[in-house]
């Protein structure tokens, strides 16, 4: 079993980002910084299969796990990710429980899924079959995200899927979903959060969540929530360009910039 799905299921609390700049220069910023995990995102930002192979080279070279959020529910995006080299996979839209088992299936070699077996950098290009054979079943993160109005009338069928390690809650399209958008919102989303971690737990597996500032992950944490993922590199690099830019107007005394 590799060391981030024994942190995963040991419910090590874990810290990671989503990394949309399709360059793997931002890769190894982002892999500097100490974070637990990276989870390549070429389900939002335009990221090829061949950038997703480098990327997954750049968070190797500094030993970062990278997984991919995968752009859908398809067997061929999900074996392109983890023929990469990625550790897992991150599923989204995950609204039922046989999509959740399509994931498994797809991210698990015979007996336990049909990935397909093929000559990619993760078993080394063909060199190394039988040895990425044995081991990968066990070290791959199979992560899915409920979402959806359905995935949260299913999660109890869902999060009872074998084989799925992570649950991952995406607020931001859950509260679209459920027409709990905005302040007015904030207790049914809450509500709604809180039923998907109640459910994740109760099958024993483990609840993640997406936090767009730190501030969010404590109470989270406080209900069993352990798999953290915390805004991007594009949003860190909007935020850090605009307070420093606010810091130097301020130290050259121009004030707030109208």
């Amino acid at each position: 079993m590799s060391e981030f799905r024994q942190k995963c299921i040991g419910k090590t609390n874990l810290v990671g980002s989503f990394a949309a700049i399709p360059h793997p220069v931002a890769v190894e910023v982002m892999a500097q910084s100490g974070l637990d995990f990276l989870c390549i995102d070429s389900e939002h930002a335009q990221i090829s299969r061949d950038m997703i192979e480098t990327m997954v080279r750049a968070a190797d070279l500094h030993s970062v796990p990278a997984m991919v959020r995968v752009p859908g529910h398809g067997p061929e995006a999900i074996q392109a990710a983890l023929d990469s080299g990625a550790q897992g996979v991150l599923v989204p839209r995950v609204s039922t429980a046989a999509q959740a088992q399509a994931a498994v299936t797809a991210s698990r070699y015979p007996p336990q899924g049909e990935r397909g077996v093929g000559p990619g950098r993760a078993a080394g290009y063909g060199y190394r079959i039988p040895q990425y054979l044995a081991g990968a079943n066990d070290r791959i993160v199979v992560a899915v995200q409920v979402e959806t109005s359905q995935g949260l009338a299913n999660i109890d069928e869902i999060a009872a899927v074998d084989g799925v390690d992570v649950i991952f809650v995406g607020p931001g399209d859950l509260s679209v979903s459920i027409g709990a958008i905005g302040p007015e919102g904030a207790d049914r989303l809450d509500d709604a959060i809180r039923a998907i971690i109640g459910a994740t737990i109760a099958q024993d597996k483990i609840p993640g969540i997406f936090c767009a500032s730190p501030q969010t992950a404590g109470r989270w944490a406080a209900i069993g929530v352990s798999f953290f993922v915390l805004a991007s590199d594009t949003m860190f690099l909007g935020a850090g360009a605009a307070a420093n830019y606010t810091a130097a107007r301020a130290e050259l005394g121009l004030g707030e910039r109208g």
